[in-house]
C-alpha cells in the first residue's frame, strides 16, 4: 500500500495545530503548540521525524471518511482475519460549541481503535522525535502513561494496553475482537511552563470533538443556499480547521516544504498567514460561513498590520501577527520524496508585493457597512494604503508568485493597485477629503491606462503576465474577478481563450507555461470568469471536473499534477478549498441570472463581486 503520498493523508484540526495522519493509520506529523511550531511527529519529511501508528498487522485495505459535519476522521481496516476501525480525533475544549470551538483546545489527540468483525492483530508503534526529528525523547512509564520529555516539550501517552519502551519510543501489540474498544490519548505541554496534560477518556474526547464540529455546522448550514452546497459547505469546514482561534488569522497551509514538484527545490513553509489571501478569505467566509467570521479576519488584519511606514507593506504574518520568519534550513531532513531543502520560515516576508494594497481595501469595500463608522485605526490604514497604491503602482516588485529572482512589473500587482485606488475612491468623504479623492481617481486612471496598454501582446492575442512581456500567466484572469475588465470585454475574452488553450490540460490550469503541474486556484478562477461571462454550463462542467479532484476526503493541496492527478505542495490548502467556495458563488449568481433571463440578456455583475488569489513561495 503506497500510503506516503500527499493525498493519502487525512487532515485534523483543534483551532490551533493540525494533524495529518495517512491511510495506513500513521499520524505523519503534528505541530502541537501551534501550526508553526516545531513538530512532534514530522515524518512527512523524513522516516526518522516522528509518527504514531495503529494498524494491523500483516496485508490489509484500507476506507475511511469523516463523520459527518466534521473533522473527525474513521478508518475502517479489512484484514483476512477481520475487520478494525480507528477514529481519530483533536480534542477541542469540552463543551466549546458554535464559534467557541478551538479558543481553548487542550492539545490532546484522540484514537479509538474498534473491532469490528473477527478477531485482528494490532501493532501501535510510537516515535515522537521533538524539534524536527532532531530530538529523541527521553520516556518513562508510570501509573499506566509513558512520559516524554526533551527540552521545552513534554507528551503523555495513556493506553488500554501495555506499552513497551525501548530506542526512544514505545510500541503494543495486541488482539481485537468484534465489540472490543481500546483508547489511547495523547497529550502535549510545555516541559516548564505547565503541568502534564490532563488526558480525558478518548470516547468522551471524539463525543465532544463531534459534537463541537456539528455545532459550527450546524450554525452556517442556512447561510449558503447556492449550488454545489455539499462541496461549498465541506471547504468552509477545512477553512475553520485551519484557522488559529486565538487570533483569527487561517493559516495558508498545514505544512512546510511539501514539494510542487517531486525531487525539486521549491519546497515552501506554508503556514502563516498572508495578506494575498485576505480578501479572497473574506469573499469565502461572506458566502459559505456567516458575517462573525469575516468580522474577525478584518479585525485580526488591522490589528496585525498597525500603522503604515515607508518600508514596504508587509505581506504576511505570524498567527498571532508576528513579522520576522526569517527562513532557514533543516539541513538534517531528507525532504518528501527527496525533495530538499527542508525549511521552517518564508523569506518572502522581506518582498514588496503591492497587490496586496488592493487585497485590503478591497477586502474592506466588502465589509463597507460593517465599518460603518469607521474607526480611526481603520481609516488611518487604509488611507495609507491608498497613498501608497498612487506611489508604488510604478514600482517593479516580486509579483504575487513571490519570485526570487528579479522584480519586474507584474500585471497583477498594476490591477490590484487599480483595485486598491478604485475602492478609495468609491469609499470617498469615509476616506478622504475631495482632493484626496480627486488624487486617487487620477492615479486609478493612469494604471489602467498603463495596464491596458502594456500589458496586452499582440503576438499572444491576450494580457501577458508583465509590461512589456510575451509569457503568459494565469493571474491576469483576476482581472475580470475585481471588475477591472467584464468578462466579455473582446481583449478579456480572447485572453480567456489564450490562456484556457495554452496553459490547460483536463481542466488544470498552470500558472505559466513551464509550471511544473496544475494549479488549483488559478483553474478556479477560470471557472470564476467563465460565470462572469456568462458560460454557465462550460464553467458548471468545470467545476465539476475540478471539484472530482480532491482527495477521498474532499480535500485539496496547492497543485495537481495534470497527467497522475497526484496532489503536490503543501496540504492542505486554504485557498484551493476558498477558491472552490468563490467560483461556486459566482456560479450561482451567473445561473440566477440565467434563470431571471431566459432571453440571455445581460445583467452585469457589479465590480468586486469575485475576487482573485495568488501562491507564495
Amino acid at each position: 500500500m503506497d500510503s506516503g503520498r500527499i493525498s493519502e493523508h487525512g487532515f485534523l484540526a483543534d483551532g490551533r495545530s493540525a494533524v495529518l495522519v495517512d491511510r495506513a493509520g500513521s499520524v505523519n506529523w503534528w505541530c502541537p503548540e501551534r501550526f508553526d511550531a516545531p513538530s512532534v511527529f514530522g515524518r512527512l519529511l523524513g522516516d526518522d521525524a516522528g509518527h504514531w501508528s495503529i494498524r494491523p498487522e500483516g496485508d490489509f485495505t484500507s476506507e475511511r471518511s469523516y463523520l459527518n459535519d466534521t473533522l473527525v476522521l474513521r478508518t475502517v481496516f479489512t484484514t483476512a482475519r477481520g475487520q478494525v476501525a480507528v477514529t481519530d480525533a483533536l480534542a477541542l475544549e469540552p463543551g466549546a460549541r458554535g464559534h467557541d470551538i478551538g479558543l481553548r483546545s487542550p492539545r490532546v489527540l484522540g484514537r479509538v481503535v474498534e473491532g469490528l468483525s473477527g478477531e485482528v492483530p494490532v501493532r501501535l508503534d510510537y516515535r515522537p522525535r521533538f524539534e524536527y526529528g532532531r530530538v529523541t525523547a527521553y520516556l518513562v512509564e508510570a501509573d499506566g502513561v509513558v512520559g516524554a520529555t526533551a527540552g521545552a516539550c513534554h507528551l503523555s501517552l495513556r493506553g488500554d494496553v501495555p506499552l513497551t519502551c525501548a530506542g526512544g519510543g514505545a510500541t503494543a501489540t495486541f488482539r481485537v475482537r468484534a465489540g472490543e474498544t481500546y483508547r489511547f490519548t495523547l497529550g502535549y505541554a510545555p516541559t516548564y511552563d505547565a503541568p502534564p496534560p490532563q488526558l480525558p477518556d478518548a470516547d468522551r474526547l471524539v463525543a465532544d470533538a463531534v459534537a463541537g464540529w456539528r455545532s459550527w455546522a450546524d450554525l452556517h448550514r442556512d447561510h449558503y443556499r447556492g449550488l454545489f452546497r455539499d462541496v461549498v459547505r465541506h471547504s468552509a469546514m477545512v477553512v475553520q480547521g485551519m484557522t488559529y482561534q486565538p487570533s483569527g488569522a487561517i493559516v495558508a497551509a498545514a505544512t512546510t516544504s511539501l514539494p510542487e514538484e517531486l525531487g525539486g527545490d521549491r519546497n515552501y513553509d506554508y503556514r502563516f498567514v498572508w495578506v494575498r489571501d485576505f480578501s479572497l478569505t473574506l469573499q469565502a467566509l461572506w458566502r459559505a460561513a456567516c458575517p462573525d467570521e469575516a468580522n474577525r479576519q478584518f479585525a485580526w488584519v488591522s490589528r496585525a498590520m498597525g500603522r503604515i511606514g515607508d518600508e514596504p507593506v508587509p505581506i504576511m504574518y505570524g498567527v498571532q501577527g508576528e513579522r520576522d520568519l526569517t527562513e532557514h534550513v533543516l539541513d538534517h531532513l531528507p525532504g518528501y520524496a527527496d525533495s530538499r531543502p527542508v525549511f521552517v520560515g518564508n523569506d518572502a516576508w522581506r518582498q514588496r508585493q503591492t497587490d496586496v494594497l488592493g487585497e485590503i481595501l478591497d477586502a474592506a469595500w466588502l465589509m463597507r457597512h460593517y465599518l460603518d463608522p469607521m474607526s480611526s485605526d481603520v481609516r488611518h490604514l487604509l488611507r495609507a494604503l491608498a497613498e501608497r497604491a498612487v506611489t508604488d503602482w510604478r514600482r517593479p516588485d516580486a509579483g504575487m508568485w513571490e519570485a526570487r529572482d528579479a522584480e519586474r512589473h507584474y500585471l497583477s500587482s498594476k490591477v490590484q493597485c487599480w483595485t486598491a485606488l478604485d475602492r478609495a475612491v468609491r469609499f470617498g468623504p469615509r476616506l478622504g477629503d475631495p482632493s484626496d479623492v480627486a488624487r486617487w481617481a487620477a492615479a486609478r486612471d493612469e494604471v489602467r491606462a498603463a495596464v491596458l496598454e502594456r500589458g496586452w501582446n499582440d503576438r499572444l492575442g491576450a494580457y501577458a503576465g508583465a509590461f512589456d512581456s510575451d509569457r503568459l500567466d494565469a493571474s491576469v484572469l483576476l482581472m475580470p474577478l475585481v471588475g477591472f475588465l467584464p468578462a466579455d470585454d473582446p481583449r478579456m475574452r480572447s485572453t480567456m481563450d489564450v490562456v484556457e488553450r495554452q496553459l490547460s490540460r483536463d481542466g488544470l490550469l498552470r500558472r505559466w507555461d513551464d509550471d511544473p503541474a496544475g494549479f488549483v486556484i488559478c483553474s478556479f478562477w477560470l471557472v470564476s470568469c467563465l460565470a462572469l461571462a456568462d458560460e454557465v454550463d462550460r464553467a458548471a462542467a468545470l467545476f465539476e471536473s475540478l471539484a472530482g479532484r480532491v482527495n477521498d476526503l474532499g480535500l485539496y493541496a496547492e497543485q495537481i499534477d495534470e497527467a497522475t492527478g497526484e496532489h503536490l505542495g503543501n496540504f492542505p490548502q486554504a485557498f484551493s478549498h476558498i477558491g472552490l467556495i468563490n467560483a461556486a458563488g459566482l456560479l450561482t449568481e451567473a445561473a440566477e441570472r440565467r434563470r431571471q433571463a431566459p432571453d440571455r440578456t445581460r445583467h452585469p455583475v457589479p465590480a468586486g463581486t469575485g475576487r482573485t488569489e495568488g501562491a507564495r513561495s
